[in-house]
């Protein structure tokens, strides 16, 4: 795959001239490599723009290749691509606000399905739904609607949890990856003692907040007896408070500190081009809020990282350190769009075609949302796979909450960080804002 470290700090705007046709959508699996003759032949004719605007700029360049394929497939398209992460949320509902509905747009999936709802496009009846995984298809149900309709499709599944260096996990005598917090601290001061750092963090991004804070969520959950998704209710209801919750007001502010103590000399400007060039560097141990996602930057710069996978440990019970699997991204396709057919077409050609069903684990390197059985190279897939497999994965909290309010927790963590507010200023400013923004007022 040719990503670039770099690219995924940029908001690209990149307009493309396909150079293949798009008039009726191949059956599953029909289409050839990168939809080629036959194709073509099949769906020549349709003409237009697209413009599709969405986060994960870690992708802007697996999603150039895919465009790229496309291009043997629709020659009288153009699809004007656009990507950003900081403000994402802010961005589009400015555009959604001024009547500037992209074709194709993004969000967290979950709860935020019926955020969008009004402007999205129900793609149960489309090709998409021939290969689309049935647990990706769940987290695109809407609530309002009883939890029927298909209203977004996914870039790809995930697994989150710690990605780590198992060369200096071995060099510095740690048999295996810590499994409770106090093991935690142990691994911190042999790696420390080796000459290594512990940490990298991403504290600049907001969004690295809430691929860690969710393990804990998962954890004050159990620890309470009820489902993560009763948890976030409590909370957006005004029913609960961060203190009640020892795993969340105790040990995830804890581990906040012991990472910065621990990790970047500047954390809150360290950003994820910074994480991956740290880690590649041999001279980080973990990474914080990463995913699959960054493997294929940090070995194009080294690529003799070993690299190891496996949950966050947010108590002294080991049966908490799992990884969390999921489809936690959704991509809508606007409703009223002016070009929704040649919008539809190329979705379905994505999920559909031999191409877009290898671009996944071939391109990308993400755990594909579609049902198939090819195998990926990438470790931290086949670690989460197999770690998921045998200890099962912990609830995909993401997705019981907003963007917004994901972005405004972790802007609130950053503050935290920063000094300029306490824990229990903190505390309080994530539950009145969770009440605020996600709860039924």
């Amino acid at each position: 795959m040719k990503k670039r470290v770099l690219s995924c700090l940029l908001s690209v705007t990149m307009a493309l001239t396909l150079l293949a046709g798009c008039a009726g959508v191949p059956a599953a699996g029909t289409a050839p490599a990168a939809g080629g003759d036959a194709a073509a032949a099949e769906t020549s004719g349709d003409s237009g723009e697209i413009y599709m605007f969405i986060s994960q700029p870690e992708y802007a360049d697996a999603i150039n290749e895919l465009i790229d394929a496309y291009k043997e497939v629709a020659p009288d398209v153009t699809i004007n691509y656009e990507t950003t992460q900081n403000d994402y949320p802010t961005l589009l509902k400015a555009k959604l606000n001024s009547g500037e509905v992209p074709d194709i747009f993004s969000s967290t999936s979950g709860k935020e399905i019926d955020t969008y709802l009004e402007y999205s496009y129900d793609l149960s009846d489309e090709a998409i739904m021939t290969t689309m995984d049935p647990s990706v298809a769940s987290a695109m149900a809407s609530t309002a609607n009883g939890g029927t309709g298909c209203y977004g499709f996914a870039i790809k599944g995930n697994y989150f949890g710690v990605v780590y260096n198992k060369d200096i996990f071995a060099e510095a005598g740690i048999e295996s990856f810590p499994q409770t917090t106090s093991e935690l601290a142990d691994a911190i001061e042999k790696i420390k003692a080796a000459g290594y750092k512990p940490f990298t963090t991403g504290f600049a991004e907001w969004w690295v907040f809430k691929h860690t804070y969710q393990s804990f969520v998962n954890a004050a959950a159990d620890g309470a007896g009820i489902s993560t998704a009763e948890l976030v209710q409590k909370f957006e209801n005004g029913e609960a408070k961060v203190s009640d919750y020892p795993e969340l007001y105790n040990n995830y502010f804890e581990f906040l500190d012991t990472a910065v103590a621990n990790g970047d000399d500047k954390p809150l400007e360290t950003d994820l081009a910074a994480e991956e060039a740290a880690f590649a560097s041999g001279q980080v141990a973990m990474v914080l809020g990463q995913g699959a996602w960054i493997e294929a930057d940090v070995l194009s710069i080294n690529p003799d990282l070993n690299i190891g996978f496996d949950g966050y440990p947010v108590t002294d019970d080991a049966a908490e350190c799992k990884v969390i699997s999921g489809s936690d991204q959704a991509m809508h396709v606007a409703k009223d769009s002016a070009n929704l057919q040649a919008t539809l077409n190329f979705v379905n050609w994505w999920y559909t075609s031999d191409y877009g069903k290898a671009w996944f684990t071939d391109v990308a390197g993400v755990v594909p949302p579609i049902v198939t059985d090819a195998e990926s190279d990438f470790e931290v897939i086949k670690q989460g796979s197999a770690l998921t497999a045998e200890e099962g994965s912990g609830a995909l909290a993401i997705c019981y909450s907003t963007d917004s309010w994901h972005q405004t927790c972790g802007q609130i963590l950053q503050s935290y960080l920063a000094g300029t507010i306490d824990k229990d200023e903190a505390c309080a400013q994530i539950e009145e804002q969770w009440a605020a923004i996600d709860g039924a007022q």
